[in-house]
């Protein structure tokens, strides 16, 4: 089932048996466990019915054990399993060989006969189980299993203005990629602060690049989007002031982010050199951007030629190796960027 189908279900009260969560994304699979521990059972009801266990602390005949009981004055109770990609036999052993055991693990013989009236919600973060294995395949036939994939950096604004949009507030492209650009792709961590900047804001309000200033500390003329701008339109002196900046500031800029964002930056301008429709939607879609800042890479390519893009490239690979400590001398890190963004420019 995708997420908004279980949620859906879950607002209507119409309950399963068993959740299987799994995937690379722990903020979905926090978000349905979450729901189901706090809104099945009332507050009377919890002290009897509700049960949180973790991985490593368990096992499966532990929790099949803990499934089977039935609810006291209640009509149902609820085992949520947290770290669920901990428990040890969870998936039945192989023999000796690489030949799957045909024993069945504690847990594969429970779903396969359910309690009726147990919740049981199984946490497994952080990867998939294997599809070809038997446990997989019954959790598919008897389960609600729900994948929870990763979301990529380029997907990130539109999440962003997805998840304020269902708050009732907006959010401006520039505001919305300076978020990403420095909160990457950690869902909890955007959600938790786009909690923070709601708070001082009414409902409605457009979320601007100012209130992310005021509201979280990123600064709005000295970050690492204002730099890929500078850079692009060959604005010298701008660009030294927010590298002289960063270099004041390196633990809240550290030199291997900042060349990691250039380089991305870079790798779309070199793109965008060799579209032959470089009409606005289609070099937006093409480079994953919002169509509102496809002038920056119309504006930076004319700065920046394929050939130059090519030295440019070896530059960034030459400071990435000197972020991670290859061959910087005595040279700080705010040094070596100074250096890079001299290259850069000249």
């Amino acid at each position: 089932m995708e997420f908004n189908d279980i949620i859906s279900e879950l607002k209507k009260k119409v309950y399963r048996p068993i959740y299987f969560l799994m995937g690379e994304e722990p903020y979905f699979i926090d978000i349905i466990a979450d729901y189901i521990e706090t809104n099945v059972l009332n507050e009377s009801e919890k002290e009897f019915n509700q049960t949180v266990l973790y991985g490593q602390d368990t096992n499966a005949a532990e929790i099949v054990g803990a499934a089977k009981r039935f609810p006291m004055m209640s009509e149902h109770q609820v085992i949520i399993v947290k770290e669920a990609q901990n428990i040890r036999d969870l998936i039945a052993k192989e023999k000796e060989g690489g030949k799957s055991d045909k024993t069945k693990s504690a847990f594969e013989g429970y779903i396969e006969n359910p309690q009726k009236s147990t919740i049981l919600v199984l946490c497994y973060k952080y990867k998939s189980i294997d599809k070809r294995t038997s446990l997989a395949k019954t959790i598919a036939k008897n389960c609600v299993l729900f994948e929870s994939k990763k979301i990529y950096d380029n997907q990130i604004p539109d999440w962003i203005n997805n998840y304020l949009k269902g708050k009732d507030y907006t959010v401006g492209p520039k505001a919305s990629a300076l978020l990403t650009e420095y909160l990457g792709t950690n869902l909890s961590k955007i959600s938790n602060e786009l909690d923070k900047l709601m708070i001082n804001l009414p409902t409605k309000s457009e979320i601007t690049v100012e209130h992310i200033q005021t509201n979280i500390g990123i600064s709005k003329d000295y970050n690492i989007f204002e730099l890929q701008t500078a850079i692009g339109k060959k604005e010298v002196l701008k660009a030294n002031r927010i590298v002289n900046y960063f270099a004041s500031n390196a633990k809240e800029s550290p030199l291997v982010v900042t060349v990691a964002s250039l380089y991305g930056f870079f790798c779309k301008l070199l793109t965008y050199h060799f579209l032959t429709d470089k009409s606005k939607n289609t070099v937006a879609a093409a480079l994953g951007v919002h169509p509102f800042f496809v002038g920056d890479y119309e504006r930076a390519a004319k700065n920046f030629s394929v050939g130059k893009l090519k030295a440019i490239f070896g530059y960034l690979r030459e400071y990435d190796l000197k972020s991670k400590g290859v061959d910087t001398g005595s040279a700080t890190e705010g040094e070596l960027l100074k250096e890079l963004v001299f290259k850069l420019l000249h």
